[in-house]
């Protein structure tokens, strides 16, 4: 597996989300949504196939937020998603952010508890929009 702090092409990124029943949305989105990305991290498997990516959003100073953590199908289990997620984290330290967070999906925070993350309380702060389309 060949990671890269090179960000994919929106089409790449596009087929990613598509591959992984993410959501259908139109190619110029992920590239915007690419374009506002602090930090993307890409897995390549020998053939240079794009299998699994993250993003960080970030301030630059204070905060970093880790989206998008996709893996596909294929891929998942051989440890690609850790190693996606470690090289975001460390890249955040390199450059001086160390509150890192994230909103995990239903049913992975193991996934996340098991790279360091830890659930925030029921009293903690944190809020999910209710109204997703």
């Amino acid at each position: 597996m060949e990671y890269s702090f090179a960000p994919p092409s929106a089409t790449e990124f596009k087929a990613l989300y598509d591959e992984t029943g993410w959501a259908d949305r139109d190619v110029d989105r992920f590239e915007a949504a690419l374009s506002g990305s602090w930090v993307v991290c890409t897995a390549r498997d020998a053939a240079g196939r794009l299998v699994g990516m993250g993003r960080l959003i970030s301030d630059g100073a204070l905060h970093a937020f880790v989206t998008e953590m996709i893996v596909t199908e294929g891929a998942r289990g051989a440890g690609v998603g850790g190693q996606v997620l470690a090289r975001l984290v460390d890249e955040a330290r390199r450059r001086g952010v160390d509150d890192v967070q994230l909103f995990a999906a239903r049913g992975r925070a193991e996934f996340y508890e098991r790279h360091g993350f830890e659930r925030r309380p029921d009293s903690g702060p944190g809020m999910d929009l209710a109204n997703q389309r």
